[in-house]
């Protein structure tokens, strides 16, 4: 399992209203998931292509929801 690292950020009100709103309407999301799935989509699109960032990205892709994996 890769190291994880806590990440202290700042954001406008306005766009964590809409991240709450987003994680109530889907609960197979989290805050932790959302945001790995949001930074490795915008470093894939930038060009980056870190085995590790492919992964999390293409995870963030096709990942299924907790329930219909059991």
């Amino acid at each position: 399992m890769p190291e994880h690292v806590s990440v202290e950020n700042q954001f406008p009100a306005d766009l964590f209203e809409s991240m709450v709103g987003f994680i109530e309407q889907h609960p197979q999301w989290d805050q932790y998931r959302l945001m790995q799935s949001a930074l490795a989509g915008f470093l894939f699109q930038q060009g980056c292509q870190d085995k590790p960032v492919v992964r999390h990205y293409l995870d963030g892709l096709f990942r299924k929801p907790e329930a219909a994996q059991r």
